[in-house]
């Protein structure tokens, strides 16, 4: 772990001696490393139920990048866009409503006609709900290519189905009635979304239009695992939404579940070290913090009958010991990290940009007609000259704006970011990293004003700008990475690391030891809690409720 104050990572005790800090154990059925989305489901399942659960966070913040930050009158989402599987019956529903919390906590739907807009050279697609529709809009801009189109979609479902089916295999009659889809399952256990295109001809305008959500794994076609993008674009058919209150409200709601229920998040409390006895972890050594991250020198001992580590369970098995864990669990730990991103938060005046197209979707845009050669300038050669990006405005997802005052809205940009690059650039020359962040935010705003909303410089009245830096200081992503372990076949699938440590009483919650995403995490929460009690939260917990 870095300890260079650039990477805001800072040295875990500035008293003069540590070791004499005096600590008093602070003693918890359950304590849970993190306020991650994970964390705080399992932690708020957990004291819903009775049982006595604290939360340590580093951050001033709870939520992980689920959180909120403030700056002046505007709030802004750091890391959350729009999410899927919320509706009846679905993951994040099931867990609201073990919790009392779905008629508090509620969502409102993106266009189903077009929840997300596309855009590429020469061609434009709006995304539906239905894939029939979809089919035919494809085919209408395609018409010679209906054939490779619809076997690719009919492709696409079955193999939804299969990842839905994973269950039955512990029900052999069940399975046998879902063979086909489970074949399917099988045979793409390896696959690329690139693979999946190639294997039916689709030409490349239909791969780029249908892969053009990129920015929401931060990984190509030749790199992204095809479950990863089937459970995606299929959970977002099924309905994208956005938080009615924002995602502020989600969060708040699940600190307020576990401190009604006795518990407590104690935000800027960073863990300096693991307690280990023999094959156990009974707890951490952790330091409080200032807000800007520097040792306050008041250092605590926390117990738990079971530690949840919602930390990066790369970072954590650093800090614990490689040796303590089993052969078989250090190579699960060694998975690379996703990518990471660039983020302009901005808000506009003067203009309403419903005026311009712009409502309750999303837009995504390239200039490269290769999303493989579009992600390769941008991330390896560090060329934004001609951008691939997605632009949301949270202001317009719901009629509960709250999020800017009135004559006002947020809308914000996406792009992929090497982390490695914008690191060096700030410990040798914090100015061009300043430099190098507004040049990218330049050529993005130079193909908004020319296609989308003419003069969109003239009305911008707040602009903020966030790196894979930032990620890693604000949020303690190691590599600045946005989704833990990077979404390629190697990290999806049956073999990938879930929430046995092989240490007793330790257990991992996190987007790399489960699923990334808003649904994602909740349900890796929900299934630890399942297992940590055999109280069922939802039923079926397949791979593609996951998200």
């Amino acid at each position: 772990v870095s300890n260079h104050p650039e990477t805001g990572l800072t040295p875990p005790c500035r008293a003069a001696n540590p070791g004499s800090c005096k600590m008093v154990a602070m003693q918890s059925d359950y304590l849970i490393l993190g306020s991650g989305l994970s964390g705080l489901s399992v932690g708020a399942l957990l004291a819903r139920s009775g049982a006595p659960v604290r939360v340590l966070e580093a951050h001033y913040h709870p939520g992980g990048y689920g959180h909120t930050f403030s700056e002046g009158p505007y709030h802004f989402n750091a890391q959350l866009h729009y999410v899927w599987n919320c509706g009846e019956g679905r993951t994040v529903n099931n867990f609201l409503r073990k919790l009392g919390l779905d008629e508090e906590v509620t969502f409102a739907e993106f266009d189903p006609q077009g929840f997300d807009r596309m855009f590429m050279p020469g061609y434009a697609l709006d995304i539906p709900g239905d894939f029939a529709l979809l089919g035919d809009r494809l085919e209408a801009l395609l018409p010679n290519e209906g054939a490779a189109i619809r076997g690719f979609l009919q492709e696409v479902e079955l193999v939804a189905d299969g990842l839905d089916q994973i269950a039955s295999l512990r029900r052999p009659l069940r399975a046998l009635k879902h063979l086909p889809a489970l074949l399917r399952v099988y045979r793409y256990r390896d696959a690329t979304l690139q693979d999946a295109f190639d294997a039916f001809g689709l030409p490349l305008p239909a791969q780029t239009l249908l892969a053009l959500q990129w920015p929401d794994f931060l990984l190509p076609p030749a790199k992204l695992s095809f479950f990863a993008w089937v459970m995606l674009f299929t959970g977002y058919c099924r309905g994208a939404y956005y938080p009615t209150k924002h995602f502020e409200h989600v969060i708040e709601s699940l600190v307020g579940v576990i401190e009604k229920g006795g518990g407590e998040v104690l935000l800027r409390h960073r863990v300096r070290k693991f307690i280990v006895e023999g094959k156990r972890v009974t707890g951490v050594v952790a330091e409080e913090v200032e807000k800007n991250g520097d040792p306050t020198g008041r250092v605590h001992e926390f117990r738990g009958q079971e530690v949840i580590c919602n930390m990066d369970p790369r970072r954590a098995a650093e800090m614990i010991g490689f040796e303590h864990f089993s052969p078989k669990l250090r190579r699960k730990l060694s998975y690379e990290y996703s990518p990471s991103n660039f983020m302009a938060y901005c808000v506009v005046e003067g203009i309403d940009l419903r005026d311009y197209g712009f409502g309750p979707s999303n837009l995504f845009h390239t200039e490269i007609d290769d999303l493989n050669e579009a992600f390769h300038a941008m991330y390896d050669r560090g060329d934004y000259s001609k951008p691939s990006f997605a632009v949301t405005v949270p202001s317009l997802l719901t009629s509960e704006s709250g999020d800017c005052p009135p004559g006002t809205q947020v809308i914000e940009f996406l792009t992929v970011a090497n982390y490695e690059r914008f690191l060096q650039l700030k410990l040798s020359d914090a100015r061009a990293y300043r430099t190098r962040k507004q040049e990218i935010f330049d050529s993005i705003l130079d193909v908004m004003e020319r296609d989308y909303v003419p003069g969109l410089r003239d009305h911008l009245c707040f602009k903020m700008t966030g790196s894979p830096t930032t990620n890693e200081r604000y949020c303690a992503s190691p590599g600045g990475h946005s989704y833990g372990s990077n979404m390629t076949p190697e990290n999806i699938g049956m073999g990938r690391l879930d929430h046995r440590s092989s240490l007793e009483h330790f257990h991992f919650c996190s987007a790399s030891a489960g699923f990334a995403g808003f649904a994602g995490t909740i349900w890796t929460g929900c299934n630890l809690y399942e297992q940590l009690t055999g109280d069922r939260v939802h039923e079926g917990p397949h791979l593609r409720s996951a998200g």
